[in-house]
């Protein structure tokens, strides 16, 4: 480790009491996705308070922060989310949501207190910076079409050479930073399907067009699009969620609706499942003389990390933080707005283990008795500055 990245870190682990204050305040005021006003004031306001500039409203609700060096640079952009869930926290712990039915019950609280925590070193060592860091606070990452889209629309990453995201996950202990090359997340998509037959009796089926026998069948066919017509070396899901119809025992329902969701590693996957379901409406609407309303949304796509990019953090981690261990995550079906950053610049998207020996960190993510270490937010803000360190300070002084 170096004598600079030791500085770097030892100012972090020194706001620690301040940089949990920020998350458990966060915590206590959750805000919806699309909704987060006040915490967008919230963020803005701390950044101010350090001297940062200030842009709002980007894209939305989205928050930028510069950090401008003494001496010219590449621009690295670091990205925490700050948006809530729609989920009534059951934990009694004294930050408890005070917002019936919201609570941060996936880490973003954690993740923007981590980057205010960074931004506060990064500030007072900018006169070390050979560039800029860009300090983006992204809002609406759980609900698609999600607010990375429309940030980078607003021009969050005009001038931004790369950019790193990282997520807490209480499926690793603390201590863990995994992250991996290529696909590591996948495309989200949602459908929503209408069936419209014709109803009536219960006792008299051969007069009607039963919505509810078609969907059914329909919800087969469903499932083995993955399990038939995608290659069984390729990771894909398609989940039913809501199956909705009737009103009665005895009538025979003439609409019936279908929602659900499908995930993919490979676009092209993505693509082919998409076709496959507007096959499979075509065939119904013939063989079993329904007619049909589709709704599909294209959601995020696949998060691609950039192989250099990960290298780099792998190696920074190994280099400089010895009681960290790196792994190289397995790629998961669960989805993140931040692709769409990979989309546009080279960068690297990772997660840091935050679960313990407490029982109370063994939750899942979106789970209403959801918690972690909060010793995780200091490996959150050691990682990015040492990829700040890495692009942005000289070293040969040392």
């Amino acid at each position: 480790m170096t004598t600079q990245v030791s500085h770097l870190f030892e100012q972090l682990k020194a706001h620690y009491d301040e940089i949990v204050a920020i998350r458990r305040h966060l915590h206590k005021y959750p805000e919806l996705s699309f909704e987060e006003t006040n915490t967008s004031r919230f963020i803005a306001e701390q950044l101010r308070n350090l001297g940062v500039a200030v842009r709002e409203r980007v894209g939305g609700n989205g928050v930028l922060g510069f950090i401008k060096g003494k001496n010219p640079g590449k621009t690295i952009g670091l990205r925490a989310d700050f948006d809530a869930l729609p989920i009534q926290e059951e934990n009694d712990h004294e930050y408890v949501s005070t917002n019936p039915g919201v609570m941060h019950a996936c880490g973003h609280d954690g993740h923007t207190a981590s980057l205010l925590g960074v931004a506060k070193v990064l500030q007072e060592n900018r006169h070390l910076l050979h560039g800029n860091v860009v300090l983006i606070h992204q809002h609406a990452e759980e609900k698609p079409p999600g607010g990375a889209k429309f940030m980078i629309e607003d021009g969050a990453l005009d001038g931004v050479d790369y950019v790193f995201g990282a997520h807490l996950a209480t499926e690793l202990p603390i201590g863990t930073v995994a992250s991996r090359k290529g696909a590591m997340m996948a495309s989200v998509d949602h459908f929503k399907i209408k069936i419209f037959g014709s109803g009536g009796h219960g006792a008299k089926p051969h007069e009607t067009l039963d919505s509810i026998t078609v969907g059914s069948r329909l919800v087969t066919h469903l499932q083995q699009i993955v399990s038939r017509r995608v290659s069984p070396i390729e990771p894909a899901v398609v989940t039913v969620g809501k199956f909705h119809a009737g009103n009665a025992f005895n009538i025979i329902a003439d609409t019936a609706e279908i929602e659900g969701t499908v995930r993919a590693l490979n676009k092209e996957v993505r693509e082919k499942i998409e076709q496959e379901i507007r096959a499979l409406l075509e065939g119904m609407k013939i063989a079993d003389h329904v007619d049909y309303e589709l709704d599909y949304l294209h959601g995020y796509p696949v998060l691609v990390n950039h192989a250099d990019e990960v290298e780099l953090i792998e190696r920074l981690v190994k280099e400089n933080m010895p009681e960290v261990v790196y792994e190289t995550k397995e790629p998961e079906l669960g989805a993140e707005d931040f692709a769409y950053f990979l989309e546009h610049r080279p960068g690297a998207y990772f997660k840091v283990g935050a679960r313990n020996d407490d029982p109370a960190t063994h939750f899942p993510h979106h789970h209403p008795k959801f918690n972690f270490d909060e010793k995780a937010l200091l490996i959150i803000g050691q990682v990015f500055l040492g990829i700040v360190e890495h692009y942005l300070m000289e070293r040969g002084h040392e």
